[in-house]
């Protein structure tokens, strides 16, 4: 690409690919630094996209990847104008978008980016370059390489995004799922027939998904083994994005959440999340909204759980919506029994859930119930707050790290809160 600026010195060259160095072995928390803010820019107006865990993984991941590339672009070539490149995954996510009437706001998106990027930058480039002169030119180069390389990106993904506008053959159907789902004003005979499902009988949502979107192979034979779980069942499907599935089942015949998760663990690589069951269209809404929230949830917690119920967890949901405020509230209520054996954490859920009732407790278990009521009792010491003064908050700290062990560390449950 031609050159609007004037190259650097060998000095700011050397100095340009050193700090490049620096930051691209720490690319992840340098790209995680602007990620959060760069989505909600970009989906001002798009709810949808916020809403959704694995677009803003794949969104965040690409925005990992355009770092990388003018990072390591600028250690080959300091300084120099970075030609922006949209591979087949970029392509494939934006046409994702399209196909779900989601139109980001890049402009808002790479500016809020720029904004945090650049600070970041700044702070790099002033404590590695002690020459006042030197860092001067350095900036300049740099300013102009990453406004350019911004203007350049902005101009590839509105043109990318057109193209996939114009040949995207499911955006329809998935724009109606879309107004079903957010509640629009819709009767239900016209969403049938649109959908060319029927809404008016029993229902259960499935978002099925993968943490790479390279395995869509998976995907696909999950659904596959879901339709034949179904059996008469109705079942309708679909493609949310590279990584994911939207599936609603329906019908007399339909799964319950044990054959669902029969079927989706021979799929490998697959995660699912249900949402919960219930009647007619206000049910085909709310049990996607169920799914998607657990899915969320998972992903915020960094959980690597494999199959979860909206109805399992809809206690935890609301607890970690702010994850640090989940992290003060586990190591309050835990202290040392946060990070202890795992089994001891177990007795002490379990013995909670069988209304502290030890023998119960050592069935579910398949323990003796000495073995149950040493642990519960050790478990108890080590706990800050005691089960017989608070068993609600206990017994829902311990639902939290079932679900994300490794919320909290040692040096946080040793810390007392007033």
């Amino acid at each position: 690409m031609e050159e609007l600026w004037t190259l650097p010195s060998p000095a700011a060259a050397a100095m340009l690919r050193s700090i490049c160095e620096h930051l691209l072995a720490d690319a992840d928390s340098f790209a995680d630094a602007f990620a959060e803010s760069t989505a909600m820019a970009q989906a001002h107006g798009n709810a949808a996209l916020l809403a959704d865990a694995s677009l803003l993984a794949e969104d965040r991941e690409l925005l990992r990847a355009d770092t990388v590339h003018w990072l390591t672009s600028n250690i080959q070539h300091p300084g120099r104008r970075v030609d922006p490149y949209v591979g087949p995954r970029s392509e494939a996510y934006i046409a994702d978008l399209v196909s779900r009437g989601i139109t980001p706001d890049y402009v808002a998106g790479w500016r809020a980016a720029m904004s945090i990027a650049w600070r970041r930058w700044l702070e790099v480039c002033v404590a590695r370059c002690s020459d006042p002169a030197l860092l001067v030119e350095v900036l300049d180069v740099s300013a102009h390489s990453l406004m350019q390389y911004a203007l350049d990106s902005v101009a590839v993904l509105r043109e990318v995004n057109l193209a996939a506008s114009m040949g995207n053959a499911d955006a329809q159907t998935l724009a109606m799922l879309q107004l079903i789902v957010g509640g629009a004003p819709m009767t239900q005979s016209v969403a049938e027939e649109r959908l060319g499902y029927r809404l008016g009988r029993r229902h259960i949502a499935v978002i099925l998904w993968t943490d790479a979107p390279d395995h869509d192979g998976a995907l696909d034979r999950a659904v596959a083994a879901l339709r034949t779980a179904a059996r008469a069942g109705a079942m309708l499907v679909a493609r949310a994005s590279v990584a994911s599935r939207w599936i609603w089942l329906s019908g007399p015949d339909a799964p319950d959440r044990h054959q669902i998760e029969k079927a989706v663990s021979g799929a490998g690589v697959v995660r699912a999340a249900l949402g919960k069951p219930g009647e007619g269209l206000e049910a085909f809404r709310s049990s996607h909204q169920d799914a998607l929230a657990t899915h969320v949830m998972l992903t915020r917690l960094e959980s690597n759980r494999r199959f979860t119920v909206y109805g399992d967890v809809e206690l935890i949901d609301s607890l970690t919506k702010d994850r640090a405020g989940a992290q003060r509230f586990v190591a309050k209520a835990l202290g040392p029994l946060a990070t202890a054996d795992a089994t001891l954490r177990e007795a002490m859920l379990t013995y909670v859930q069988c209304g502290f009732n030890s023998t119960r407790a050592a069935a579910q278990l398949y323990l003796h119930r000495n073995t149950v009521e040493r642990r519960v009792s050790r478990a108890n010491e080590l706990s800050i707050i005691k089960v017989e003064d608070n068993p609600t908050h206990v017994a829902a700290a311990l639902l939290v790290l079932d679900l994300a062990p490794d919320l909290v560390d040692a040096a946080q449950t040793h810390l007392r809160f007033p």
